[in-house]
C-alpha cells in the first residue's frame, strides 16, 4: 500500500452487518494499525455519510447510490460496493394481506437509506400507486405498522423482523407479506439492486492507492468468513448458517460491469420518475479496478 500523507482522511462508515466484510482491514490485525495512521473511521447511519461528504466534515463515506445525485461532485472509488443480484433479505417492504401494493394508503419508511426509498418508489410507480405517501419512521415494524399499511426496514432490522416473522403472526395473528426489494428490481430490471459505494468528497484527494486500500480490505475481509459470522453472531440474535448466507450470497461486493449497468439504468429510471434529479453517470476507466 502506498503511503498518504497526513492528516488522515476520514471515512465515514456503517455499523451495520452487511458493510463488514468491507472494514475488515480496519477491524482486525495486522493492517488495523497501519490504516489507523492514514484513516479515522467515525460509524454512523447510512444516510449521514453522504451529508459528511457534503459538508466537506468527511473524506470518504459509504454513501447511499442516491447521494450521486443529490451531493455534486461526489467520486466513486470504484471495486466495491454493496449490492444483490438477486433476494437480499435485509431491503424489505412488509404489507398487511388485505391490502393490495396498489392499495396502500401510506408506507412507514425507515429513514436510514435514501437510496432504497428511491428503488421503492420507482417500483410503486411499475405497482400502480406512485404517489403513496411515505412517513419518516425508526426501524421499528410494530410501531411502523400501527402507523401506516405498509412499512420499509432496511439492515439489521430487516433481517431481525424475517427472523421474528413467525413470532410475529402468533402474537398478533396479523397476516403479513414480506417483499424482498432486490428481488423485486431484479425481476423488474434484470439488474442487480445496488445499495452502497465507496465515494471521496468533492475536491478531495482520489487515487489508486485509496482505492486499493479498500479493496485489499474487503478481499481479506471474504476470506475472512468464519470470524466475521463468529462475531456477527455474538452481536445478532441471528443463526450462524443464515449470518453466513447472507455475507456469502445474499451481498455482493464486487463494483462489477452488471452492478454498474444497475446503477446506469436505477439512475435513469430514478429521473424519469421523477425521484431523483438527472445524474450522468460514469466512472473513470482508468479507476476501475475489483
Amino acid at each position: 500500500m502506498s503511503s498518504i500523507p497526513h492528516p488522515r482522511l476520514r471515512v465515514a462508515a456503517i455499523r451495520f452487518l452487511n458493510p463488514a466484510p468491507l472494514m475488515w482491514d480496519f477491524d482486525h490485525p495486522p493492517l488495523a494499525a497501519t490504516l489507523a495512521a492514514r484513516y479515522q473511521v467515525d460509524w454512523m447511519m447510512p444516510s449521514e455519510c453522504a451529508d459528511r461528504l457534503g459538508s466537506g466534515a468527511a473524506d470518504i463515506g459509504l454513501i447511499p447510490i442516491a447521494a450521486l445525485a443529490t451531493t455534486p461532485g461526489l467520486r466513486i472509488l470504484p471495486g466495491c460496493t454493496i449490492a444483490s443480484k438477486g433476494r437480499v433479505r435485509s431491503l424489505l417492504l412488509v404489507r398487511r394481506a388485505t391490502r393490495p401494493l396498489a392499495a396502500l394508503r401510506s408506507v412507514a419508511a425507515d429513514i436510514a437509506s435514501r437510496t432504497t426509498l428511491a428503488h421503492a418508489r420507482i417500483l410503486f410507480g411499475k405497482w400502480g400507486n406512485p404517489s403513496v405517501p411515505f412517513v419518516p419512521a425508526a426501524a421499528d415494524l410494530d410501531a411502523m405498522l400501527q402507523r401506516a399499511d405498509a412499512a420499509i426496514l432496511i439492515g439489521d432490522p430487516a433481517l431481525l423482523a424475517l427472523e421474528e416473522r413467525a413470532n410475529r403472526f402468533e402474537r398478533s395473528g396479523e397476516d403479513l407479506i414480506y417483499h424482498d426489494l432486490a428481488e423485486e428490481w431484479r425481476t423488474l430490471t434484470g439488474l442487480p439492486f445496488v445499495s452502497a459505494v465507496w465515494a471521496a468528497a468533492p475536491g478531495g484527494i482520489l487515487d489508486e492507492s485509496i482505492a486499493e486500500d479498500f479493496i485489499q480490505s474487503r478481499n481479506h475481509g471474504l476470506q475472512n468468513m468464519d470470524t466475521l459470522v463468529a462475531e456477527w453472531s455474538a452481536r445478532l440474535p441471528i443463526p450462524e448458517e443464515t449470518i453466513r448466507t447472507y455475507l456469502t450470497t445474499n451481498i455482493h461486493y464486487v463494483l462489477d460491469e452488471e452492478c454498474i449497468e444497475g446503477m446506469r439504468v436505477f439512475f435513469r429510471m430514478a429521473a424519469e420518475a421523477g425521484v431523483l434529479p438527472k445524474y450522468d453517470f460514469s466512472l473513470p476507466q482508468h479507476l476501475r479496478l475489483n
